[in-house]
């Protein structure tokens, strides 16, 4: 049996960190769907990035845009929209199945708003109502700002792709403004079943740290703090409070673990997809990561509950140096950064691609 096979049926969700319109035209994703156990889809600006400016598919699409007088971030986002609809409709049949705990797309609010709380609300409501999908999930960062427009999101029945989070602290506080938010709507007679996860970035722990730490501690960070973060979320999933608005009808915010793909050559091609395989949660990968994943016929043990193994390594790493929250802050912080230097070259290959396809009209 395919280990992508085994992880479903572990209990964790695979879902593939990419989109572009060849692989809905070419009928890949419907592939990925039926013989790879996926069962939802991310994207992000990189990824849209490549895809506009590595393919002629968006053309006729942005040529339609640009006689409308589109240009620009608008024009991006309704094209974008295009493709996460498509995708939605190809994970609605999940999304029904499993009543709305599975089957999710997401696509994520301008990186230029991450510290900006009132737009971002009012971006993530507009990018909703736009898609017209209910299993779509509007990406937001977990940056303190982002907290706010998360929890209101929430509050105002928007699906909350938390992301951006790096360390245990950094769950805990998009946990609690997810609560917050459900627990508002609790308060005000709505329902309260309002999808979100919680995106935690694994690798780029891994990277921030190759050259500074002795070999053996290599590659093993990020597994750590994952370890740290699924034994906080096991704990607070089954507290009182959340417990409580589990009566009323909510569904908790699942776990979800974001930068799954190997970096550096030497390692295992799935090295964090069988560290992490653990259920009730969602790997997110790359396609290249998937496609190895399905190459296995084993996934190993589940990730451990108690978190005794992850603490003792991190000890490792604070003998060997490492400050765990000064670096966590740090990486969230390079990260916004560079959400937003992906944004701007997507932004200059809407605007080059623009110039190119009106000069041919």
């Amino acid at each position: 049996m395919k280990a992508t096979k085994l992880l479903h049926d572990l209990g964790q969700s695979i879902w593939l960190d990419n989109i572009t319109r060849d692989l809905l035209d070419s009928g890949t994703l419907q592939r990925y769907i039926d013989e790879l156990s996926v069962t939802g889809l991310t994207s992000n600006p990189t990824i849209f990035d490549q895809a506009i400016k590595n393919s002629s598919s968006y053309d006729g699409s942005i040529r339609e845009k640009l006689s409308l007088g589109q240009s620009g971030e608008n024009l991006f986002f309704n094209v974008a929209l295009e493709d996460m609809a498509r995708a939605a409709d190809h994970f609605l049949p999940t999304f029904e199945r499993t009543n709305g705990v599975d089957g999710w797309v997401s696509l994520e609010v301008s990186p230029l708003l991450a510290y900006d709380t009132k737009t971002t609300i009012a971006a993530a409501k507009d990018l909703h109502a736009r898609a017209g999908r209910k299993n779509l999930f509007i990406k937001i960062p977990g940056t303190t700002a982002g907290l706010t427009a998360i929890e209101e999101c929430i509050f105002s029945g928007i699906p909350v792709n938390v992301t951006l989070l790096f360390s245990r602290e950094h769950y805990l506080a998009a946990a609690e403004a997810f609560l917050r938010g459900i627990e508002r709507r609790i308060e005000a007679g709505l329902n309260p079943q309002v999808g979100s996860v919680a995106s935690v970035f694994i690798s780029r722990w891994d990277g921030a740290v190759s050259k500074t730490v002795p070999e053996g501690l290599k590659n093993k960070l990020g597994i750590a703090i994952g370890g740290r973060i699924y034994k906080a979320m096991r704990e607070l999933l089954s507290s009182p409070r959340w417990e409580r608005i589990y009566n009323f009808g909510a569904h908790p915010q699942r776990l979800l673990w974001a930068s799954t793909g190997t970096k550096d050559p030497s390692a295992s091609d799935v090295l964090y997809v069988k560290a992490l395989a653990s259920p009730f949660t969602v790997n997110t990968m790359p396609e290249a990561t998937l496609k190895a994943l399905a190459k296995y016929e084993e996934i190993g043990p589940a990730m451990a509950y108690d978190a005794v193994d992850a603490e003792a390594m991190l000890k490792q790493f604070a003998r060997a140096g490492i400050n765990i929250d000064s670096l966590a802050a740090q990486l969230q912080e390079d990260g916004a950064k560079s959400f937003v230097a992906s944004w701007n070259n997507l932004m200059q290959v809407i605007e080059s691609k623009s110039a190119a396809l009106a000069a041919t009209r």
